[in-house]
């Protein structure tokens, strides 16, 4: 994928707006992952939530419970409805890939499907320093599209996107080459709430920094 593909997701899901929470409020799998995450928290912890979105659920979940959250996203009307919906949380429009990340600075982030337009090697390098901004014994929560597929051009809910992924096991290689330990791991089949959505399988990996 070339350097435009930030600008590409930021079409994709400035399009989309609150249509894309709608479709995936119903996602029990997404709520267990935030379950296990709000287990492993001690109070006030800092969070990082990648492709933040609407702020829904994730954002508001962890700032309800006391967390300090920063979302980031790489659409402005993502970030205007997450800023407005979940107020307690903080919010930028900004690309992961240009966020300055120090070492050690989150206690936990959070990467629900947000790297499916990043090629294999952006989506390595991305993983590498996110598993290096969690202070050790901090965890990574991660969701995909488990397919083995590079640069796939697609209809998602109406929109073209170009898809790049790992499948299951693969991916599981990646995080643990970043240095992550996959505590948990949960594959299910999900259908978004959209007329033009169509099931696809998902893969949520629950992950910690030794």
């Amino acid at each position: 994928m070339s350097d435009d593909g930030g600008q590409r997701a930021a079409r994709v899901f400035d399009a989309l707006g609150s249509v894309y929470e709608q479709a995936f409020a119903h996602s029990e799998a997404h709520r267990r992952s935030l379950k296990w995450l709000l287990g492993r928290l001690d109070p006030g912890a800092r969070v990082l939530d990648v492709g933040s979105g609407t702020g829904r659920p994730t954002a508001e979940t962890l700032a309800g419970a006391g967390h300090h959250v920063l979302g980031v996203d790489v659409s402005p009307v993502m970030v205007d409805l997450a800023s407005r919906q979940v107020p307690g949380a903080e919010f930028r429009c900004t690309d992961v890939r240009e966020l300055p990340l120090e070492d050690g600075s989150f206690d936990a982030v959070c990467v629900y499907f947000s790297l499916l337009q990043l090629d294999r090697a952006q989506q390595r390098e991305v993983l590498g320093r996110l598993a290096r901004a969690l202070r050790p014994g901090g965890s990574l929560v991660l969701a995909t599209v488990p397919l083995d597929v590079v640069e796939v051009d697609a209809v998602f809910m109406g929109q073209p996107v170009r898809v790049t992924s790992f499948a299951a096991d693969a991916l599981v290689d990646v995080v643990t080459g970043a240095g992550l330990a996959v505590l948990a791991r949960e594959d299910t089949l999900f259908t978004p709430d959209h007329p033009d959505a169509v099931a696809e399988p998902h893969l949520f990996l629950h992950c910690g920094r030794p």
